[in-house]
């Protein structure tokens, strides 16, 4: 498996070129990955105005930054998505700042269907679902994973899955107005539980 993570990690992105990767292939009206249609492009278009929006208005609360202070082990936080997936979009740039506010932590972000032998090393429920962040250290040992969602809304998901038999558009919806209103709080509760184990 190290193999494969060096692999990636040499074809891996800093986020602010993943950011420009996403606008720059809009204005070709493409979105990330070999599959193209209207669907993905209009889920991509969509996602690049979240993120720009969640870059700017992003804030990490006064724990969550006192807690990351205490991380002093290198570590790289390479992260597998897409432009077209929603979950992404609110997620990434939470957790871009989470990384931002400590040298030690490197985040890194590759394309999914450009790296399925790495995915497949770290599918959820056996499926290829994104983001999904493996950390790693300076050896590339994995620290620990994450995603495809955070905590909160991964139970959500879930329960309505049990309830309803799938994931439709009532339930997505519904995960949109719970980000909304979480501002990043579960991502940041998620990151700094993972990291004190």
């Amino acid at each position: 498996m190290k193999e494969v993570i060096t692999q990636s990690l040499d074809k891996a992105i800093s986020y602010s070129e993943y950011r420009n990767l996403v606008s720059g292939l809009l204005t070709e009206n493409k979105s990330t990955g070999a599959n193209q249609s209207e669907a993905l492009y209009n889920y991509s278009f969509l996602n690049d105005r979240r993120m720009k929006r969640l870059d700017k208005t992003s804030k990490l609360t006064d724990t969550t930054l006192k807690d990351l202070k205490e991380i002093n082990n290198v570590q790289t936080w390479l992260v597998l998505t897409e432009g077209w997936c929603g979950d992404a979009a609110q997620n990434l740039p939470v957790i871009n700042k989470l990384a931002e506010e400590n040298s030690n932590i490197d985040l890194k972000v590759i394309l999914r269907d450009d790296n399925l032998e790495l995915m497949d090393q770290f599918l959820t429920n056996g499926g290829r679902s994104i983001p999904k962040l493996i950390a790693l250290d300076d050896h590339k040992n994995v620290l620990f994973t994450w995603g495809p969602r955070p905590s909160v809304a991964t139970k959500m998901i879930s329960d309505y899955k049990k309830e309803n038999g799938k994931v439709d558009p009532k339930v997505k919806e519904d995960l949109q107005v719970w980000y909304n209103k979480d501002k990043g709080k579960n991502v940041q509760e998620d990151f700094i539980s993972l990291l004190k184990q």
